[in-house]
Protein backbone atom coordinates (compact mmCIF):
# COMPACT_ATOMS: atom_id res chain seq x y z
CA UNK A 1 0.00 0.00 0.00
CA UNK A 2 1.22 3.49 -0.81
CA UNK A 3 0.28 6.78 0.78
CA UNK A 4 -0.29 9.77 -1.48
CA UNK A 5 -1.88 13.17 -1.52
CA UNK A 6 -5.34 12.42 -2.83
CA UNK A 7 -8.52 14.31 -1.95
CA UNK A 8 -10.74 12.54 0.56
CA UNK A 9 -13.45 12.49 -2.10
CA UNK A 10 -11.33 10.11 -4.17
CA UNK A 11 -11.30 7.41 -1.53
CA UNK A 12 -15.03 7.63 -0.94
CA UNK A 13 -15.71 7.07 -4.62
CA UNK A 14 -13.23 4.27 -5.20
CA UNK A 15 -14.47 0.81 -6.03
CA UNK A 16 -17.70 -0.34 -7.58
CA UNK A 17 -20.41 2.15 -6.80
CA UNK A 18 -23.70 3.23 -8.22
CA UNK A 19 -24.35 6.81 -7.30
CA UNK A 20 -27.98 7.29 -6.30
CA UNK A 21 -28.26 9.68 -9.20
CA UNK A 22 -25.45 10.44 -11.66
CA UNK A 23 -26.64 14.05 -11.74
CA UNK A 24 -24.93 15.73 -8.80
CA UNK A 25 -27.92 17.22 -6.99
CA UNK A 26 -25.64 19.26 -4.74
CA UNK A 27 -25.83 21.85 -7.47
CA UNK A 28 -29.63 21.98 -7.33
CA UNK A 29 -31.39 24.92 -5.69
CA UNK A 30 -34.91 26.25 -5.27
CA UNK A 31 -34.23 29.15 -7.65
CA UNK A 32 -35.20 26.89 -10.55
CA UNK A 33 -38.93 26.29 -10.80
CA UNK A 34 -41.82 25.24 -13.02
CA UNK A 35 -41.57 28.32 -15.27
CA UNK A 36 -37.99 27.41 -16.16
CA UNK A 37 -39.10 23.91 -17.10
CA UNK A 38 -42.00 25.28 -19.15
CA UNK A 39 -39.64 27.48 -21.16
CA UNK A 40 -37.30 24.54 -21.72
CA UNK A 41 -40.16 22.30 -22.88
CA UNK A 42 -41.35 24.93 -25.35
CA UNK A 43 -37.82 25.33 -26.66
CA UNK A 44 -37.64 21.57 -27.13
CA UNK A 45 -40.88 21.68 -29.13
CA UNK A 46 -39.61 24.51 -31.33
CA UNK A 47 -36.42 22.62 -32.08
CA UNK A 48 -38.31 19.32 -32.54
CA UNK A 49 -35.70 17.44 -30.54
CA UNK A 50 -36.14 13.70 -29.87
CA UNK A 51 -37.24 12.71 -26.37
CA UNK A 52 -36.24 10.31 -23.63
CA UNK A 53 -38.95 9.87 -20.99
CA UNK A 54 -38.60 8.36 -17.55
CA UNK A 55 -41.52 7.69 -15.23
CA UNK A 56 -41.11 6.96 -11.52
CA UNK A 57 -43.56 4.54 -9.94
CA UNK A 58 -42.96 4.19 -6.18
CA UNK A 59 -41.75 0.89 -4.75
CA UNK A 60 -44.81 0.90 -2.52
CA UNK A 61 -48.08 1.09 -4.44
CA UNK A 62 -48.72 4.72 -5.28
CA UNK A 63 -52.50 4.32 -5.15
CA UNK A 64 -55.21 6.26 -6.97
CA UNK A 65 -53.92 9.66 -5.83
CA UNK A 66 -50.51 9.09 -7.34
CA UNK A 67 -52.00 7.75 -10.57
CA UNK A 68 -54.26 10.80 -10.77
CA UNK A 69 -51.30 13.15 -10.28
CA UNK A 70 -49.22 11.30 -12.85
CA UNK A 71 -52.06 11.60 -15.35
CA UNK A 72 -52.22 15.35 -14.74
CA UNK A 73 -48.45 15.65 -15.18
CA UNK A 74 -48.51 13.68 -18.43
CA UNK A 75 -51.22 15.99 -19.77
CA UNK A 76 -49.47 19.20 -18.66
CA UNK A 77 -46.13 18.24 -20.15
CA UNK A 78 -47.69 16.70 -23.25
CA UNK A 79 -49.34 20.03 -24.07
CA UNK A 80 -45.93 21.72 -24.18
CA UNK A 81 -44.22 19.24 -26.50
CA UNK A 82 -44.86 18.51 -30.16
CA UNK A 83 -46.77 15.43 -31.38
CA UNK A 84 -43.98 14.60 -33.85
CA UNK A 85 -41.10 14.57 -31.39
CA UNK A 86 -40.06 10.89 -31.31
CA UNK A 87 -39.74 9.11 -27.97
CA UNK A 88 -36.52 7.22 -28.59
CA UNK A 89 -36.11 6.07 -24.99
CA UNK A 90 -38.58 5.34 -22.20
CA UNK A 91 -37.84 4.01 -18.73
CA UNK A 92 -40.46 2.98 -16.19
CA UNK A 93 -38.59 3.00 -12.89
CA UNK A 94 -39.52 1.40 -9.58
CA UNK A 95 -41.78 -1.55 -8.94
CA UNK A 96 -44.22 -1.79 -11.86
CA UNK A 97 -47.88 -1.14 -11.01
CA UNK A 98 -50.62 -3.70 -11.60
CA UNK A 99 -50.95 -4.54 -15.27
CA UNK A 100 -54.28 -2.74 -15.69
CA UNK A 101 -52.73 0.44 -14.23
CA UNK A 102 -49.65 0.11 -16.41
CA UNK A 103 -51.78 -0.34 -19.51
CA UNK A 104 -53.74 2.79 -18.61
CA UNK A 105 -50.52 4.76 -18.13
CA UNK A 106 -49.12 3.58 -21.46
CA UNK A 107 -52.36 4.54 -23.23
CA UNK A 108 -52.15 8.04 -21.77
CA UNK A 109 -48.49 8.38 -22.71
CA UNK A 110 -49.08 7.19 -26.25
CA UNK A 111 -51.95 9.65 -26.67
CA UNK A 112 -49.66 12.56 -25.77
CA UNK A 113 -46.28 11.45 -27.12
CA UNK A 114 -44.96 9.92 -30.31
CA UNK A 115 -43.74 6.46 -29.29
CA UNK A 116 -41.91 4.61 -32.07
CA UNK A 117 -43.38 1.45 -33.51
CA UNK A 118 -41.75 -1.66 -35.01
CA UNK A 119 -39.51 -1.95 -31.95
CA UNK A 120 -37.37 1.02 -33.01
CA UNK A 121 -37.27 2.66 -29.57
CA UNK A 122 -35.40 1.61 -26.44
CA UNK A 123 -38.11 1.07 -23.82
CA UNK A 124 -36.99 -0.22 -20.43
CA UNK A 125 -38.78 -1.36 -17.29
CA UNK A 126 -37.72 -2.35 -13.77
CA UNK A 127 -38.94 -5.77 -12.67
CA UNK A 128 -39.43 -7.37 -9.28
CA UNK A 129 -38.89 -11.15 -9.67
CA UNK A 130 -41.23 -11.90 -6.75
CA UNK A 131 -44.17 -10.15 -8.43
CA UNK A 132 -43.70 -11.14 -12.06
CA UNK A 133 -44.50 -14.19 -14.20
CA UNK A 134 -44.18 -15.32 -17.79
CA UNK A 135 -47.66 -14.15 -18.76
CA UNK A 136 -46.94 -10.65 -17.48
CA UNK A 137 -43.61 -10.59 -19.32
CA UNK A 138 -45.49 -11.33 -22.52
CA UNK A 139 -47.91 -8.48 -21.84
CA UNK A 140 -45.03 -6.09 -21.15
CA UNK A 141 -43.48 -7.04 -24.48
CA UNK A 142 -46.79 -6.31 -26.19
CA UNK A 143 -46.73 -2.86 -24.58
CA UNK A 144 -43.44 -2.21 -26.37
CA UNK A 145 -40.92 -2.80 -23.59
CA UNK A 146 -37.72 -4.36 -24.94
CA UNK A 147 -35.18 -3.88 -22.13
CA UNK A 148 -35.59 -5.39 -18.66
CA UNK A 149 -33.85 -4.50 -15.41
CA UNK A 150 -34.32 -7.15 -12.73
CA UNK A 151 -33.72 -6.37 -9.07
CA UNK A 152 -32.19 -9.06 -6.90
CA UNK A 153 -34.53 -9.32 -3.89
CA UNK A 154 -32.93 -7.12 -1.23
CA UNK A 155 -35.67 -8.19 1.14
CA UNK A 156 -38.06 -5.65 2.54
CA UNK A 157 -37.24 -6.92 6.03
CA UNK A 158 -34.30 -8.58 7.70
CA UNK A 159 -34.35 -12.14 8.91
CA UNK A 160 -34.35 -15.69 7.55
CA UNK A 161 -36.98 -14.94 4.90
CA UNK A 162 -34.90 -12.15 3.38
CA UNK A 163 -31.80 -14.35 3.26
CA UNK A 164 -33.71 -17.22 1.69
CA UNK A 165 -35.09 -14.96 -1.02
CA UNK A 166 -31.67 -13.46 -1.61
CA UNK A 167 -30.10 -16.85 -2.32
CA UNK A 168 -32.99 -18.36 -4.31
CA UNK A 169 -32.00 -18.10 -8.01
CA UNK A 170 -35.22 -19.53 -9.44
CA UNK A 171 -37.35 -16.33 -9.77
CA UNK A 172 -34.55 -14.39 -11.46
CA UNK A 173 -33.65 -17.27 -13.75
CA UNK A 174 -37.31 -17.55 -14.77
CA UNK A 175 -37.49 -13.85 -15.67
CA UNK A 176 -34.25 -13.97 -17.65
CA UNK A 177 -35.58 -16.96 -19.61
CA UNK A 178 -38.89 -15.18 -20.20
CA UNK A 179 -37.16 -12.00 -21.38
CA UNK A 180 -35.12 -13.93 -23.90
CA UNK A 181 -38.10 -15.98 -25.05
CA UNK A 182 -40.20 -12.86 -25.68
CA UNK A 183 -37.38 -11.04 -27.48
CA UNK A 184 -36.22 -8.41 -25.00
CA UNK A 185 -33.04 -6.83 -26.38
CA UNK A 186 -31.15 -6.75 -23.11
CA UNK A 187 -31.44 -7.92 -19.52
CA UNK A 188 -29.80 -6.04 -16.67
CA UNK A 189 -29.59 -7.40 -13.12
CA UNK A 190 -29.26 -5.08 -10.11
CA UNK A 191 -27.14 -6.50 -7.29
CA UNK A 192 -26.83 -4.62 -4.01
CA UNK A 193 -24.36 -5.20 -1.22
CA UNK A 194 -23.96 -3.95 2.33
CA UNK A 195 -26.96 -5.25 4.27
CA UNK A 196 -26.12 -6.50 7.75
CA UNK A 197 -27.19 -10.05 6.93
CA UNK A 198 -24.90 -10.22 3.90
CA UNK A 199 -21.41 -11.65 4.16
CA UNK A 200 -18.63 -11.75 1.54
CA UNK A 201 -19.26 -15.50 1.25
CA UNK A 202 -23.04 -15.16 0.69
CA UNK A 203 -22.40 -12.33 -1.78
CA UNK A 204 -19.97 -14.48 -3.76
CA UNK A 205 -22.50 -17.30 -3.95
CA UNK A 206 -25.18 -14.92 -5.23
CA UNK A 207 -22.84 -13.27 -7.72
CA UNK A 208 -21.80 -16.65 -9.12
CA UNK A 209 -25.45 -17.65 -9.60
CA UNK A 210 -26.13 -14.43 -11.52
CA UNK A 211 -23.06 -14.72 -13.72
CA UNK A 212 -24.25 -18.21 -14.66
CA UNK A 213 -27.43 -16.64 -16.12
CA UNK A 214 -25.28 -14.53 -18.50
CA UNK A 215 -27.26 -11.26 -18.31
CA UNK A 216 -26.22 -8.53 -20.74
CA UNK A 217 -25.52 -6.09 -17.91
CA UNK A 218 -25.01 -6.19 -14.15
CA UNK A 219 -25.49 -3.11 -11.99
CA UNK A 220 -23.67 -3.32 -8.63
CA UNK A 221 -24.50 -0.81 -5.93
CA UNK A 222 -24.03 -0.06 -2.26
CA UNK A 223 -27.33 -0.13 -0.36
CA UNK A 224 -26.10 2.94 1.51
CA UNK A 225 -26.16 4.77 -1.85
CA UNK A 226 -28.99 2.89 -3.48
CA UNK A 227 -30.51 3.81 -6.86
CA UNK A 228 -33.81 5.67 -6.78
CA UNK A 229 -35.89 2.50 -7.21
CA UNK A 230 -34.71 1.27 -3.79
CA UNK A 231 -34.72 4.52 -1.84
CA UNK A 232 -38.38 4.43 -0.84
CA UNK A 233 -37.78 1.33 1.26
CA UNK A 234 -37.03 1.68 4.97
CA UNK A 235 -33.33 1.87 5.84
CA UNK A 236 -31.79 -1.28 7.22
CA UNK A 237 -28.64 -2.04 9.18
CA UNK A 238 -25.44 -2.30 7.16
CA UNK A 239 -22.52 -4.68 7.41
CA UNK A 240 -18.98 -3.57 8.27
CA UNK A 241 -16.94 -1.40 5.91
CA UNK A 242 -14.41 -4.22 5.64
CA UNK A 243 -17.10 -6.62 4.40
CA UNK A 244 -18.44 -4.01 1.98
CA UNK A 245 -14.96 -3.44 0.57
CA UNK A 246 -14.55 -7.20 0.14
CA UNK A 247 -17.85 -7.38 -1.77
CA UNK A 248 -16.81 -4.48 -4.01
CA UNK A 249 -13.54 -6.17 -4.86
CA UNK A 250 -15.25 -9.50 -5.41
CA UNK A 251 -17.80 -8.04 -7.83
CA UNK A 252 -15.10 -6.45 -9.93
CA UNK A 253 -12.83 -9.49 -9.94
CA UNK A 254 -15.50 -12.07 -10.74
CA UNK A 255 -17.42 -10.03 -13.30
CA UNK A 256 -14.32 -9.04 -15.25
CA UNK A 257 -13.10 -12.65 -15.14
CA UNK A 258 -16.48 -13.66 -16.63
CA UNK A 259 -15.99 -11.28 -19.58
CA UNK A 260 -17.88 -8.23 -18.36
CA UNK A 261 -16.45 -4.75 -18.86
CA UNK A 262 -16.72 -2.07 -16.20
CA UNK A 263 -18.19 1.14 -17.58
CA UNK A 264 -18.31 3.08 -14.31
CA UNK A 265 -21.14 4.04 -11.94
CA UNK A 266 -21.41 0.39 -10.91
CA UNK A 267 -22.38 -0.71 -14.44
CA UNK A 268 -20.86 -3.82 -16.00
CA UNK A 269 -21.70 -4.89 -19.57
CA UNK A 270 -20.78 -7.70 -21.92
CA UNK A 271 -18.60 -6.89 -24.90
CA UNK A 272 -21.50 -7.16 -27.37
CA UNK A 273 -23.89 -5.02 -25.31
CA UNK A 274 -25.09 -1.75 -26.82
CA UNK A 275 -23.58 0.34 -24.00
CA UNK A 276 -20.13 -1.20 -24.41
CA UNK A 277 -20.30 -0.92 -28.18
CA UNK A 278 -21.22 2.77 -27.88
CA UNK A 279 -18.28 3.30 -25.52
CA UNK A 280 -15.91 1.69 -28.02
CA UNK A 281 -17.18 4.07 -30.73
CA UNK A 282 -17.07 7.18 -28.56
CA UNK A 283 -20.86 7.54 -28.64
CA UNK A 284 -21.70 6.87 -25.02
CA UNK A 285 -23.17 9.70 -22.96
CA UNK A 286 -23.95 10.24 -19.29
CA UNK A 287 -26.93 12.11 -17.90
CA UNK A 288 -29.46 12.05 -15.06
CA UNK A 289 -30.23 8.37 -15.77
CA UNK A 290 -26.61 7.23 -15.86
CA UNK A 291 -24.96 5.96 -19.05
CA UNK A 292 -27.14 6.33 -22.12
CA UNK A 293 -27.18 5.90 -25.86
CA UNK A 294 -29.56 8.86 -26.07
CA UNK A 295 -27.53 11.78 -24.80
CA UNK A 296 -28.74 13.91 -27.72
CA UNK A 297 -32.37 13.61 -26.53
CA UNK A 298 -34.23 15.94 -24.20
CA UNK A 299 -34.89 13.93 -21.03
CA UNK A 300 -38.25 14.46 -19.35
CA UNK A 301 -39.15 12.96 -15.98
CA UNK A 302 -42.57 12.14 -14.52
CA UNK A 303 -43.31 11.34 -10.89
CA UNK A 304 -41.93 12.06 -7.43
CA UNK A 305 -38.33 13.22 -7.53
CA UNK A 306 -38.03 12.68 -11.30
CA UNK A 307 -35.31 14.70 -13.04
CA UNK A 308 -35.65 16.38 -16.43
CA UNK A 309 -32.60 17.45 -18.40
CA UNK A 310 -33.27 19.71 -21.37
CA UNK A 311 -30.36 21.51 -22.97
CA UNK A 312 -28.66 23.39 -20.10
CA UNK A 313 -31.51 22.93 -17.60
CA UNK A 314 -31.73 20.22 -14.95
CA UNK A 315 -35.04 20.30 -13.08
CA UNK A 316 -36.20 17.93 -10.37
CA UNK A 317 -39.75 17.28 -9.23
CA UNK A 318 -40.53 17.69 -5.57
CA UNK A 319 -40.05 14.59 -3.44
CA UNK A 320 -42.91 15.58 -1.12
CA UNK A 321 -46.01 13.58 -2.07
CA UNK A 322 -48.47 16.17 -0.77
CA UNK A 323 -46.74 19.03 -2.56
CA UNK A 324 -46.50 16.98 -5.75
CA UNK A 325 -50.24 16.30 -5.63
CA UNK A 326 -51.20 19.89 -4.82
CA UNK A 327 -49.03 21.55 -7.48
CA UNK A 328 -50.36 19.32 -10.23
CA UNK A 329 -53.90 19.65 -8.90
CA UNK A 330 -53.51 23.43 -9.34
CA UNK A 331 -52.38 23.02 -12.94
CA UNK A 332 -48.70 23.64 -12.17
CA UNK A 333 -45.71 21.47 -12.92
CA UNK A 334 -44.26 19.81 -9.83
CA UNK A 335 -40.74 21.24 -10.17
CA UNK A 336 -39.12 21.65 -6.77
CA UNK A 337 -35.54 22.64 -7.59
CA UNK A 338 -32.95 22.48 -10.33
CA UNK A 339 -29.76 23.79 -11.84
CA UNK A 340 -28.70 25.68 -14.97
CA UNK A 341 -25.58 23.93 -16.22
CA UNK A 342 -24.47 27.00 -18.14
CA UNK A 343 -23.58 28.54 -14.76
CA UNK A 344 -20.95 25.84 -14.18
CA UNK A 345 -17.52 25.40 -15.72
CA UNK A 346 -18.28 23.76 -19.10
CA UNK A 347 -14.67 22.67 -19.61
CA UNK A 348 -14.51 20.62 -16.42
CA UNK A 349 -17.96 19.12 -16.96
CA UNK A 350 -17.05 18.14 -20.53
CA UNK A 351 -13.76 16.59 -19.44
CA UNK A 352 -15.41 14.62 -16.62
CA UNK A 353 -18.13 13.26 -18.91
CA UNK A 354 -15.84 12.26 -21.76
CA UNK A 355 -13.35 10.59 -19.45
CA UNK A 356 -16.20 8.73 -17.71
CA UNK A 357 -17.81 7.61 -20.99
CA UNK A 358 -14.73 6.94 -23.13
CA UNK A 359 -12.25 5.92 -20.41
CA UNK A 360 -9.79 8.17 -22.22
CA UNK A 361 -9.44 11.85 -22.99
CA UNK A 362 -7.99 13.59 -26.04
CA UNK A 363 -6.26 16.56 -24.37
CA UNK A 364 -5.50 18.27 -27.68
CA UNK A 365 -9.16 18.08 -28.72
CA UNK A 366 -10.14 19.80 -25.45
CA UNK A 367 -7.51 22.48 -26.02
CA UNK A 368 -8.75 23.13 -29.57
CA UNK A 369 -12.39 23.19 -28.54
CA UNK A 370 -11.99 25.62 -25.65
CA UNK A 371 -8.82 27.51 -26.65
CA UNK A 372 -6.78 26.66 -23.55
CA UNK A 373 -3.60 24.93 -22.42
CA UNK A 374 -4.75 21.87 -20.50
CA UNK A 375 -1.93 21.64 -17.88
CA UNK A 376 -2.35 25.34 -17.09
CA UNK A 377 -6.13 25.23 -16.93
CA UNK A 378 -5.97 22.24 -14.59
CA UNK A 379 -2.81 23.38 -12.81
CA UNK A 380 -4.21 22.56 -9.36
CA UNK A 381 -5.22 19.07 -10.53
CA UNK A 382 -2.17 18.20 -12.59
CA UNK A 383 0.01 16.99 -9.64
CA UNK A 384 -2.78 14.60 -8.65
CA UNK A 385 -2.98 13.25 -12.20
CA UNK A 386 0.77 12.74 -12.17
CA UNK A 387 0.46 10.80 -8.89
CA UNK A 388 -2.20 8.58 -10.45
CA UNK A 389 0.14 8.06 -13.41
CA UNK A 390 3.00 7.03 -11.12
CA UNK A 391 0.69 4.53 -9.40
CA UNK A 392 -0.18 2.93 -12.72
CA UNK A 393 -3.86 3.91 -12.62
CA UNK A 394 -3.75 6.20 -15.66
CA UNK A 395 -1.45 6.84 -18.59
CA UNK A 396 -0.76 10.58 -18.73
CA UNK A 397 0.92 12.27 -21.68
CA UNK A 398 0.85 15.87 -22.97
CA UNK A 399 -1.80 14.78 -25.48
CA UNK A 400 -3.85 12.00 -23.87
CA UNK A 401 -5.20 10.45 -20.67
CA UNK A 402 -6.03 6.73 -20.60
CA UNK A 403 -7.54 4.67 -17.81
CA UNK A 404 -5.23 1.69 -17.33
CA UNK A 405 -6.62 -1.70 -16.23
CA UNK A 406 -5.62 -1.04 -12.61
CA UNK A 407 -7.44 2.28 -12.74
CA UNK A 408 -10.75 1.05 -14.15
CA UNK A 409 -12.22 0.23 -10.72
CA UNK A 410 -11.35 3.82 -9.74
CA UNK A 411 -12.87 5.60 -12.76
CA UNK A 412 -15.72 7.15 -10.75
CA UNK A 413 -13.29 8.65 -8.25
CA UNK A 414 -10.90 9.91 -10.92
CA UNK A 415 -13.70 11.65 -12.82
CA UNK A 416 -14.98 13.05 -9.53
CA UNK A 417 -11.72 15.00 -9.25
CA UNK A 418 -12.77 17.06 -12.27
CA UNK A 419 -16.41 17.26 -11.17
CA UNK A 420 -15.37 18.42 -7.72
CA UNK A 421 -13.44 21.26 -9.28
CA UNK A 422 -16.46 22.10 -11.46
CA UNK A 423 -18.45 22.61 -8.26
CA UNK A 424 -15.91 25.22 -7.20
CA UNK A 425 -14.37 23.00 -4.51
CA UNK A 426 -10.58 23.41 -4.37
CA UNK A 427 -8.53 20.37 -5.34
CA UNK A 428 -4.91 20.72 -4.33
CA UNK A 429 -1.98 18.99 -2.71
CA UNK A 430 -3.10 20.45 0.60
CA UNK A 431 -6.07 18.10 0.70
CA UNK A 432 -6.24 15.38 3.30
CA UNK A 433 -3.53 12.70 3.08
CA UNK A 434 -5.17 9.27 2.87
CA UNK A 435 -4.15 5.71 2.25
CA UNK A 436 -5.05 4.60 -1.26
CA UNK A 437 -5.57 0.90 -1.96
CA UNK A 438 -6.52 -0.24 -5.44
CA UNK A 439 -7.96 -3.64 -6.26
Amino acid sequence: MRTHLYPARFRQDQGVLDLACPTDTRRFHAGVGSLDLLRALRDSRQRQRPLALNLHWPCSDGGDDYLRSLTQEIQLIGCQLGPRQPVEHFYLRGTPPAMEVLQLLMEQLRERFHFLDHDRGDYRIDLDPWHMDWATMGLLREQGFNHASIGVPDAHSDGPLSQARYQDPAPIESLVDAARTFGFRSVNIDLGYGHAWQTPASFDVKLASLIALEPDRVQVFDYAQAPARYQARPPQAFCSEADKSAMRRSSFQHLTAAGYHYLGLGQFARADDDLKQAQERGRLSRNCEGFTLHGYCDHVGFGLGAISQIDTLCAQNTTDARQYREQLGNGQLATGRGWLREAADPVRLHVAERLACDLELDIQAVERRYGLVFPRYFANLWPLLEALHRDGLIELTPTFIWLLPAGLPQVDGICALFERAALGTPVSANDEVIDHECF
